[in-house]
């Protein structure tokens, strides 16, 4: 059912394009839709064979949106229509090769003192993961510069800097030129955002829960695509309102970061995995 939605609103076997190795997942404008399917349709097995319902919800980047599906503010059609837009305008807005991304990975990262470091340059922190990992995101003829201003912050020492393979330099202000753009299209796609419900999920851009107004999320949402994924406030707020911690979807990155706040996380990777893990689940 939730691959069919997902096809009548783009015109796309969506199912096919996730499962039988469609060249496009190479291409974000197609991979960001995917990925948010794949996850609301686990979800959903979870919801139905299982009854997991949630008191919060929370989600990394693209996973705010599957996140904000998932509470019920937002519904599939829309959403799957915005993120096939926001990959197709992130991929325009710097051609492929001119931006990278590099993680930083060390002890006791201070983001605030990382991102003063960077003044001045069009590299800026991307991600502010955890205590132990940030991501910075912006040109790749700066990033040498960035790399070398932030390693004498947190100090070469066992500091590690990790280059991501990835078709552009998101959450850095070179995605600013297409907020306008992207707005325009939130606009005009949400017929129907239920904003009380939205405050039950983390902005990455705020770092907090979202406001109680359509107008604040949407552009907290066009704000996220060149602001910093303020990812550790967001683990902060839900660990205090969740009395435990469920990571859906295809893969488990977020497991670690929630381990550096000494969260557990239980992650489903798949239904016999959710099998094995989940005895009653109730609200989290």
């Amino acid at each position: 059912m939730v691959y069919q939605e997902a096809s009548e609103a783009l015109g796309i076997d969506m199912a096919a394009l996730c499962f039988e190795g469609d060249d496009r997942l190479m291409l974000t404008e197609y991979a960001q839709p995917a990925i948010l399917t794949t996850e609301i349709a686990m979800l959903r097995a979870l919801q139905e064979e299982f009854g997991l319902e949630a008191s919060c919800y929370g989600g990394h980047s693209l996973g705010e949106y599957a996140a904000l599906v998932a509470a019920g503010a937002l519904g599939m059609k829309e959403a799957v229509r915005m993120v096939k837009e926001r990959g197709r305008l992130m991929q325009a807005a710097v051609p492929v090769g001119h931006g990278s991304m590099v993680a930083v990975i060390s002890e006791k990262l201070d983001a605030g003192l990382i991102e003063a470091a960077l003044e001045g340059l069009q590299v800026a922190l991307a991600n502010d993961n955890s205590i132990s990992q940030v991501v910075v995101s912006g040109p790749s003829d700066e990033m040498e510069a960035a790399l070398a201003r932030v390693g004498e912050v947190v100090g070469t020492s066992g500091a590690r800097f990790v280059p991501l393979e990835v078709s552009a330099p998101f959450h850095s202000p070179l995605m600013a030129i297409i907020e306008p753009a992207f707005e325009k299209i939130l606009r005009e796609t949400v017929t129907c955002l239920d904003d009380g419900v939205a405050a039950m999920v983390t902005s990455n851009y705020s770092g907090r829960f979202h406001e109680s107004e359509p107008d604040a999320v949407i552009q907290a949402l066009t704000r996220q695509i060149s602001g910093t994924v303020r990812w550790r406030d967001n683990m902060e707020h839900l660990s205090e309102h969740a009395s435990r911690v469920i990571e859906v979807g295809p893969g488990r990155p977020l497991r670690a970061f929630f381990k550096t706040l000494d969260v557990n996380v239980l992650s489903i990777t798949s239904l016999a995995s959710a099998r094995r893990a989940l005895g009653e689940v109730g609200g989290q």
